[in-house]
């Protein structure tokens, strides 16, 4: 019965009953612990939704990614504001300060003091800049309300950003794995090049000290 039932339903039908709701569950933890690659996920997922036949697959992702993120973003302010308030404080918002560097903490409150919640956009768009912001956000004592107002526009944004790297992926390559390969490459190659380029920046400081 399993086997008929699977030859009835088309292979790209059960990729999106399965894919989407998948998708939506690890950008959102993804987003709370912010060791998943996000990013690599929805380009993998936009070059399988470009090969695909169905309408308004590329639209759907767009929409579940950006969903997705955005969510994660208010559930983990809402738990470093929390922590704020907590005495104790809470292992979330030491778990946002550990992955702050107290330079680039630094950057990101004088950013916000100058820009205000547009500094978001750019927050999620450079890699590793998502939490210095958030926790200069959450130590300005933004209100979640304003926060998820400028959080709005930074989620499209990088559901956007990240499912373009994925459609150029899937045009350059006629086997969607190889899409997805490059995808999840040129991903990685992104998110790394900052802490690289820093690594380089305090090398160069060392010797010349």
């Amino acid at each position: 019965m399993l086997a008929a039932v699977a030859g009835v339903v088309p292979t790209e039908t059960t990729q999106q009953v399965a894919g989407y709701p998948t998708l939506f569950l690890l950008v959102a933890l993804g987003a709370l612990v912010p060791v998943i690659p996000t990013g690599a996920l929805v380009s993998s997922a936009a070059v399988v939704a470009f090969h695909q036949t169905a309408p308004f697959s590329l639209l759907l992702l767009f929409g579940v990614a950006s969903l997705a993120a955005f969510l994660g973003d208010i559930a983990l302010y809402w738990l470093g504001r929390r922590g704020m308030h907590s005495k104790n404080g809470s292992r979330w918002l030491e778990a946002l300060r550990s992955r702050a560097p107290q330079d680039r903490l630094e950057q990101a409150q004088d950013k916000l003091a100058d820009h205000g919640v547009m500094v978001l956009v750019l927050s999620r768009l450079v890699p590793a800049g998502r939490i210095p912001v958030m926790l200069a956000c959450l130590m300005s004592k933004m209100p979640l309300r304003q926060f998820a107002r400028g959080d709005i526009p930074a989620c499209l944004a990088w559901a956007l950003t990240y499912q373009i790297i994925g459609i150029l992926g899937g045009s350059l390559f006629k086997e969607p794995w190889q899409g997805v390969l490059a995808a999840i490459l040129l991903t990685v190659t992104i998110s790394a090049t900052p802490a690289a380029w820093r690594k380089v920046r305090r090398l160069a400081g060392s010797q010349h000290a």
